[in-house]
């Protein structure tokens, strides 16, 4: 089947969904090339035989490679910002958990993005101030819900982008392991679960109790 027949290549289906749609496609076309092949096969040439488009559809949407390193970086902390802003629940203790688990299920989900925004695989690549900006919104959205843990007094009054910076480490050093394999006979979502917890633990009003507690 030729690629010019209708879904005949990710580039064909992507495009009749939209120019959003057809990004998100491309992107997601190089985040996998660079995860089974290395940062040696992210080339523009590998990444339009994969998607079957020409090299200047990606010159036109990305500008060359340094361009598509910049958009995979930013894309993936744009998902993670979405699935973070997504979560809701009745209590701020509550949603700052869901936001925990967001974290987790964002990362599987994207495990090659996952690689791109915090190993840094393609050499030389530095992120301009503006996607640096971005990628800092994720770090902002888990301080805001922090904070609301400390006004709901559940979390003793201190720096809230300190106590985000601290809970961030700790679901990224879990969420590290289990992407990396390092799991035994170690349920990882129960790891995950429980490192999270005694995390926030560590920040709550010795007076606090759950609401159900009261």
């Amino acid at each position: 089947m030729s690629p010019a027949e209708p879904g005949g290549s990710p580039f064909v289906a992507a495009q009749a969904a939209g120019k959003a749609s057809l990004r998100r496609a491309l992107l997601d076309i190089s985040s996998l090339v660079l995860e089974r092949h290395g940062p040696d096969a992210l080339t523009m040439r590998r990444i339009a035989t994969e998607a079957g488009c020409s090299t200047t559809v990606l010159y036109t949407m990305f500008g060359g490679k340094a361009g598509i390193a910049e958009a995979l970086w930013t894309e993936g902390f744009e998902r993670l910002s979405a699935a973070l802003a997504a979560t809701t629940a009745d209590h701020p203790l509550e949603r700052l958990g869901a936001m925990g688990r967001a974290y987790r299920a964002n990362a599987l989900a994207n495990r090659s993005y996952y690689t791109i925004m915090f190993q840094r695989p393609i050499p030389g690549f530095e992120p301009s101030p503006e996607a640096y900006e971005a990628s800092l919104v994720p770090l902002r959205t888990l301080a805001d819900a922090v904070a609301d843990c400390i006004r709901a007094g559940v979390f003793r009054t201190e720096a809230p982008s300190y106590i985000a910076g601290v809970l961030w480490a700790a679901t990224h050093g879990a969420v590290s392991l289990e992407l990396a394999g390092y799991e035994g006979s170690i349920d990882a979502e129960r790891r995950f679960d429980d490192l999270c917890a005694a995390a926030a633990a560590w920040f709550m009003t010795p007076s606090w109790r759950p609401p159900e507690s009261k």
